[in-house]
């Protein structure tokens, strides 16, 4: 295959759209439960950044072609060793997707499983179709995590219940998911997106300035002593009101 035409097939797995600042990022590989190939991870990368530096862009949603959120790593393209970095740098689009400054909401339309799980839980709000279920699978296929799992979905989780997740693979349904705090919401499948940008639109038009202020609050305290966190945000207060 060309250059050119390698271009356009991921284009076509990684689908972006804005509309009224709310950019909406979509998985679309469906024929492979939306699994990730070392193109496709480079392509979120590159949009995430993207999406974040963008003045006209104030929301981003995440998201999966039906039936699946995503699978994670292409599982295939890894075992026939064609989704190593020549450089043995690891291309993380979950670490991308955390690094963009403003509100991310995933919108969980079915199975998300490994990857797939690391990349929701860099996401700052999760809604969850009827349809989704969770599992972080590395251990079972002889792998171990680099894009956050250990970190992330014990800060979610509780550690007792991730050890559990990840030690034993089970899936976890939506309502299972809720129950145990992974995700926000649970939804009927219908009303996942209708969902997502009512509460995107609501994150848009709040004051900007504040909102980021808080956003990144949140995330600097995830971890840290109440002490630390109360810190942090008499910190930012403080600036906030120098700023005025």
């Amino acid at each position: 295959m060309s250059e050119v035409g390698a271009e356009q097939r991921v284009a076509k797995h990684i689908r972006v759209s804005t509309e009224n600042r709310i950019c909406t990022l979509t998985i679309d590989r469906p024929e492979a439960r939306n699994a990730l190939t070392l193109a496709m991870r480079r392509r979120l990368k590159e949009v995430f950044a993207e999406a974040g530096a963008d003045d006209d862009v104030a929301v981003l949603v995440l998201t999966g072609v039906d039936p699946a959120f995503s699978a994670g790593v292409d599982v295939k393209e890894l075992r026939a060793g064609t989704a190593a970095e020549s450089n043995g740098v690891v291309t993380d689009p979950a670490s991308a997707l955390r690094a963009v400054a403003k509100p991310v909401i995933g919108a969980i339309n079915g199975v998300c499983v490994t990857g797939g799980l690391e990349l929701a839980l860099g996401c700052d709000v999760l809604l969850a179709s009827e349809r989704a279920r969770f599992a972080d699978t590395h251990v079972k296929l002889g792998l171990v995590p680099a894009w956050g799992m250990s970190a992330f979905l014990a800060h979610a989780v509780g550690t007792r219940k991730a050890i559990e997740l990840s030690l034993t693979g089970e899936f976890v349904d939506a309502n299972e998911a809720l129950h145990i705090g992974l995700v926000n919401h649970v939804l009927p499948h219908e009303d996942l997106m209708p969902r997502a940008y009512e509460i995107a639109t609501a994150m848009r038009d709040a004051d900007p300035i504040a909102a980021r202020t808080v956003l990144d609050l949140y995330r600097r305290s995830a971890g840290r002593s109440v002490d630390k966190a109360l810190a942090l945000e008499h910190e930012a207060f403080e600036q906030w009101r120098m700023n005025r």
